[in-house]
């Protein structure tokens, strides 16, 4: 019995062993128990593709600096290549500092020679001229920040306001966080597209356009051109609606 009891003793330490190593073996992601799954291990840029020598993951945080000695003279992303999904939810925390700083996500959105992209961009800056406004390169602001807009197949837009009072962009504006972290959600849903930030509905758009709307494509993360500044993405995670 005493024999007995020493192997069970031992299989029971075995088995918590293993069970803790292959715990941590994994990315904890917020959100699991709604499907979500991490898009950076948080150590390094398995899973993404950028221009050599500028994105980096570090503390769990991948970013991307521009200074006065290496300045960033031309936009780049970094690419996300787990997949090219339409329909998705992606949430992160994001963090950007300097004068004039911009940045954003893409979404459903095509790669271009020189580590370019073209299609939706949810949109970050430090000004909050843009930040929480869903723009495209052929259209520029498709939904501006306290917008819900309505895009037809023939193109014409009709815009609403998310806010009843005189200045919804300026009003949204005061649940943004300039200098600290704030949380970013992207809801693409069929022909809608939701940009919330701090919790708060910033942007929505239902694009229609038989031209430019698009379906599904890739997810990226950008670093803008211009004055030195810092982009900081945290805590990625996406959860994919299949059809």
């Amino acid at each position: 019995m005493k024999i007995f009891r020493i192997c069970l003793l031992v299989a029971v330490c075995l088995w918590t062993t293993s069970v803790w190593a292959a715990d941590t073996s994994q990315p904890k992601c917020k959100d699991a128990d709604e499907g979500f799954v991490p898009m950076c291990n948080g150590e390094n840029l398995d899973g993404w593709e950028g221009q050599p020598g500028w994105w980096q993951v570090k503390d769990g945080i991948l970013s991307a600096e521009s200074t006065p000695e290496k300045l960033c003279t031309a936009s780049h992303y970094v690419y996300w290549r787990g997949g090219e999904p339409s329909d998705f939810e992606m949430r992160f925390s994001y963090r950007i500092a300097g004068n004039g700083a911009n940045s954003g996500v893409h979404l459903r959105s095509e790669t271009r020679p020189n580590w370019d992209m073209w299609g939706y961009q949810a949109d970050i800056d430090q000004t909050g001229e843009w930040t929480g406004c869903l723009f495209e390169h052929a259209r520029g602001g498709v939904a501006m920040r306290g917008e819900k807009v309505f895009i037809a197949e023939d193109g014409t837009k009709t815009v609403k306001k998310l806010v009843d009072c005189d200045d919804p962009k300026a009003e949204l504006y005061k649940k943004i966080k300039p200098t600290d972290w704030n949380d970013y959600r992207i809801v693409a849903k069929g022909a809608t597209i939701q940009l919330w930030i701090n919790g708060v509905l910033m942007s929505e758009v239902e694009d229609h356009n038989a031209k430019e709307a698009k379906a599904k494509g890739v997810i990226a993360l950008q670093m803008h051109q211009g004055n030195p500044m810092k982009i900081e993405f945290r805590d990625l995670r996406i959860r994919i609606d299949r059809p």
